[in-house]
């Protein structure tokens, strides 16, 4: 199965106070760790909301709204995307990232699953499978291409 791990922002993240070296080599070690596994798909980390836009849709108006955004606990400051056996796996790998909080604050990571072809049940058709699967391909060739 294949799962978002979602690093939630804090005060630090929201401030964009960049990481200590030692923990970029921390994190580092943990990615070498994952992929070396065959976990990591993806992963990056994210600006602050400061440097963000949302886009609200109601009916056919669309607003665009500058950030930066309250509520910081609901943020993202990061993500991985991750192929694990189980929900379990996906835990235990959590449980190992390094901290990136020095001042002692709580913090959260969130696992979600991510939906799968076989998820949307009769709706997601043959003809709608295949376009899904030709896209991944096209998009694997040009990352392939960039790189």
């Amino acid at each position: 199965m294949r799962v978002m791990v979602i690093i939630k922002a804090n005060k630090d993240s929201e401030a964009g106070k960049m990481p200590s070296e030692q923990l970029l080599k921390d994190m580092g070690a943990y990615n070498e760790e994952l992929v070396k596994a065959g976990i990591m798909l993806a992963g990056d980390g994210l600006h602050p909301s400061s440097k963000a836009k949302r886009v609200r849709f109601s009916g056919s108006q669309r607003t665009v709204i500058d950030g930066p955004f309250a509520e910081t606990k609901e943020l993202i400051a990061g993500f991985w995307i991750w192929q694990v056996k189980s929900m379990e796996e996906a835990v235990e790998w959590v449980r190992r990232i390094p901290n990136t909080d020095d001042n002692g604050e709580e913090s959260d990571v969130e696992i979600r699953p991510i939906f799968e072809a076989a998820d949307f049940g009769a709706e997601f058709t043959p003809e709608l499978r295949e376009q899904e699967d030709r896209l991944r391909e096209q998009i694997a060739q040009q990352q392939q291409q960039k790189s």
